[in-house]
């Protein structure tokens, strides 16, 4: 039988729209935009079940229950993604490429920027887990039977402690009922083009400080030019 290990106290800490089920099962099945059986998924043999509909607050939710368990080798990714925030197609791309400047490298997303983990959170998240993809499917015969065969797969724990991260949620009612709702994707895409506009100002302004330095540098050199000019033509006439 394989090794296990106690997974953080109180786990899963990150609450969200999950149910929790075997917490020493190998297996952490992430529905995306769906909500399918999570009690007859978990009780399949999923260690915890439950949708991800956000490509930050919500990934971060689930690398955070993951990470907290050592137990927890695979992650099953499958349902439908989300439209507009794509948090499947994020998910895998943060496994297989990491963060850079606080957004996920390579992911298609609307807004796929990451707040509350750090970079050895990352990185535990990517020597933890294996990362199956199946998404698109609904079926609950084919997640049960996709969870056994990694059962039998089981490498046992994940040869570290479990790791705490603490992942701020917004206030109001996502913070009241630990429910995660996602924005719009023309609303989601709004934010992210006027993340980009604020970049694109930034290098602009960055841009005119440096033509304006060009500028001045002329206009002085110009100036000296001038006066050394009618230095030496004074100095020519009178001296």
């Amino acid at each position: 039988m394989a090794d296990k290990k106690s997974p953080a106290s109180g786990w899963p800490i990150a609450r969200g729209d999950f149910l929790a089920g075997d917490a020493n099962s190998p297996v952490a099945v992430v529905t995306m935009g769906s909500h399918l059986d999570e009690k007859g998924i978990c009780d399949g043999g999923a260690a915890i079940c439950g949708s991800c509909k956000t490509e930050n607050l919500g990934l971060e939710k689930v690398i955070a229950n993951i990470i907290s368990n050592p137990n927890i080798r695979f992650m099953l990714c499958c349902g439908t993604e989300v439209k507009g925030h794509l948090s499947g197609q994020t998910m895998i791309a943060l496994h297989k490429n990491g963060v850079k400047d606080g957004r996920v490298v390579g992911a298609e997303g609307a807004i796929p920027f990451i707040e509350n983990l750090t970079g050895d959170a990352i990185k535990r998240f990517q020597e933890q887990i294996e990362v199956v993809n199946i998404m698109e499917s609904e079926d609950l015969g084919a997640i049960k039977a996709k969870i056994n065969e990694l059962k039998a797969r089981d490498p046992g724990a994940f040869g570290a402690d479990p790791m705490i991260v603490e992942v701020k949620e917004a206030g109001g009612a996502e913070e009241a009922t630990g429910e995660v709702r996602p924005l719009s994707g023309e609303l989601a895409l709004i934010h992210a083009r006027m993340k980009v506009i604020e970049k694109m100002v930034t290098d602009i302004g960055y841009r005119d400080k440096f033509a304006a330095g060009v500028y001045s540098g002329k206009i002085e050199g110009v100036m000296i030019g001038l006066i050394v000019s009618f230095a030496i033509l004074g100095f020519l006439l009178w001296g």
